[in-house]
């Protein structure tokens, strides 16, 4: 039989394992459903470009290649 002190010592571990597993829960909920912070990075076009600025030009020749006319099919 077990005494009335190593009872208490043991409802006092249960209760702490039962607290510990709520809060492991609760953090584990808590990140699916917040999005992972790499996903909050901004994408980056640094080193994507040959030249320092970028001119208007620059972007006209990229809108001509991204949409063709199509004059000239």
């Amino acid at each position: 039989m077990i005494d009335q002190t190593s009872l208490d010592t043991l409802l006092r571990r249960v209760d702490l394992l039962g607290r510990e597993v709520e809060q492991l829960r609760r953090d584990l909920l808590r990140g699916l459903t917040a999005p992972p912070a790499l996903s909050q990075r901004k994408p980056s076009l640094f080193g994507s470009v040959r030249a320092g600025d970028i001119t208007g030009e620059m972007i006209e020749d990229a809108k001509r290649e991204l949409f063709p006319s199509y004059d000239d099919l």
